[in-house]
């Protein structure tokens, strides 16, 4: 690393309401900007426009070396710092987080292209990560008991895991580094950050707001690049780190998994979904719309909660396909940093494609569209919001994370064949079931192989919450006390007196 600096700021194409809101735009280390060490960098797009709007510091594997060896420095007197110290820390970045929620989710809308309202959202949300974490600090469980036998006593702790690698996607820049970020911190670990290449900058800025919320030096640090696979790889053959999150896609968690194993590394995975939506035949369609326009259309569908197949009873399959059809091909589509854009762009090119390859296979195997079923022609990287009814159990959209904004819609005439439709898959993050009979609806929510469901509700993400699934959904569980003990050991002392 070379050029060691105070926080230095991008030539931003947005406008920040507050003067003193700080976004680097080069590596984080030890409290300060750093230049790559072979001074590489790269642009970070709006997907609104394709158009350049800041240029980013690109970490070589000897750069991410410095980074875990600041952090290992870093650690012991944060580990040993008292739990309402963290707990405060953490509290005031909270506050500030809530008081620059405007900036970050206007940053967030040029970086990643989502609607602001959106943005807003995801902003909101990732900052109860680290009010939510700074009550929890004080409150690390432990416990003491007499041995059955009466010969000793059994004294319990949990300590710091260690040194915290952290790997987060584009999709939700913020609130998935504030969701690893706020727990490492509250149970003592320090951390280095590898954001996504796509939306380096939500994360550059919130190492800076950490750091001005009373973070110390080198506890948390940022490495944004171009070369993630062996930016990672040398972290993670570094023996000071003990832990790996990672939230993505699960071929590159299996990947990780792997690499991690050489070392036998603490491992949270938060991978793929492809969520099923069932939609009863005693559901009130009104609600059960809403609800799907909400867990289909968050981040325009670049979500891993994201309802992805829709399994309807063939007695209201008209009606909900109908409704469903007409709300969204009334979405108001627009670069995503627009007030009265309600969706925005998907990332880059390769995911419209992806997405437009999806909805060819579906039509050509039989599926009907309904509304959308193309990209749209404009600067940008936009697909039509497109909802495609009876589709097949061949098609490859029931198989494959769809990350648009595209609805299949198959229909059932038996529930337990929906059930059986909806573990068809690799995959179980979270489903969704919407239904008149709350009775039904719990059986149904049991039956389903899912590490979540939205029981009525489209919306299952809460701080307070264990979020995390099952099967090739991942390992591990984020927010909730689970969260926080992902990043804890327990060590056992045995004595008596």
């Amino acid at each position: 690393m070379t050029a060691q600096r105070d926080f230095a700021g991008p030539d931003l194409v947005f406008e920040a309401k507050d003067p003193d809101f700080t976004v680097p735009n080069d590596l984080l280390v030890g409290g300060k900007s750093w230049d790559a060490s072979d001074n590489a960098r790269f642009a970070v797009l709006d997907p609104a426009t394709g158009n350049e709007v800041a240029s980013v510091a690109s970490a070589t594997p000897e750069d991410a070396v410095r980074a875990v060896e600041v952090a290992t420095a870093a650690m012991p007197a944060w580990a040993g710092a008292a739990p309402r110290h963290r707990a405060g820390v953490l509290r005031r970045a909270f506050d500030l987080m809530t008081e620059r929620a405007e900036n970050f989710a206007r940053l967030i809308s040029i970086e990643n292209g989502k609607a602001v309202a959106d943005a807003r959202a995801e902003v909101a949300y990732a900052a109860e990560f680290f009010r939510w974490y700074a009550e929890e600090a004080v409150r690390v469980p432990g416990g003491l008991q007499t041995a059955p036998s009466g010969s000793s006593r059994i004294l319990v702790l949990r300590q710091p895991v260690g040194v915290a690698l952290l790997v987060t996607p584009w999709n939700f820049p913020a609130a998935m580094i504030t969701r690893k970020i706020g727990p490492a911190l509250a149970a003592g670990c320090s951390v280095v950050v590898k954001p996504a290449s796509d939306t380096p900058l939500t994360a550059l800025a919130l190492g800076a707001l950490l750091t001005e919320a009373g973070v110390p030096d080198g506890v948390v640090n940022v490495m944004p690049a171009r070369r993630s696979g062996a930016v990672v790889s040398a972290m993670l053959a570094m023996p000071a780190v003990r832990k790996l999150s990672f939230t993505g896609s699960t071929e590159v968690g299996r990947t990780l998994l792997a690499q991690a194993a050489d070392r036998v590394v603490n491992c949270s995975m938060e991978l793929g979904g492809n969520a099923p939506f069932l939609v009863l035949a005693d559901a009130d369609l009104d609600e059960a719309v809403a609800g799907a326009m909400i867990a289909k259309m968050r981040n325009g569908g670049e979500a891993c909660t994201a309802a992805n197949r829709f399994y309807v009873h063939s007695s209201v399959a008209d009606a909900f396909s109908g409704r469903l059809a007409d709300a969204m091909s009334g979405l108001r589509i627009g670069p995503g940093a627009e007030e009265a854009t309600q969706l925005g762009p998907l990332i880059n090119p390769a995911a419209v494609q992806t997405v437009a390859g999806l909805v060819t296979d579906a039509v050509g195997k039989g599926a009907d569209v309904l509304t959308g079923g193309h990209p749209i022609q404009r600067p940008g990287y936009f697909y039509a919001p497109t909802v495609l009814d009876r589709v097949p159990a061949d098609a490859d959209i029931l198989r494959q994370e769809i990350f648009g904004p595209v609805a299949p819609v198959v229909r059932f005439d038996d529930v337990a064949d929906a059930i059986a439709m909806a573990n068809d898959a690799e995959y179980g993050l979270v489903s969704y079931v919407y239904t008149g009979d709350l009775a039904v609806g719990l059986r149904v929510s049991e039956q389903l192989e899912s590490g979540m469901v939205g029981l009525n509700r489209a919306v299952v993400s809460d701080p307070a919450a264990p979020f995390g699934g099952v099967k090739q959904s991942g390992l591990g569980r984020e927010g909730g006390q689970e969260g926080l003990l992902e990043y804890t050991e327990t060590k056992y002392v045995a004595t008596g007196w």
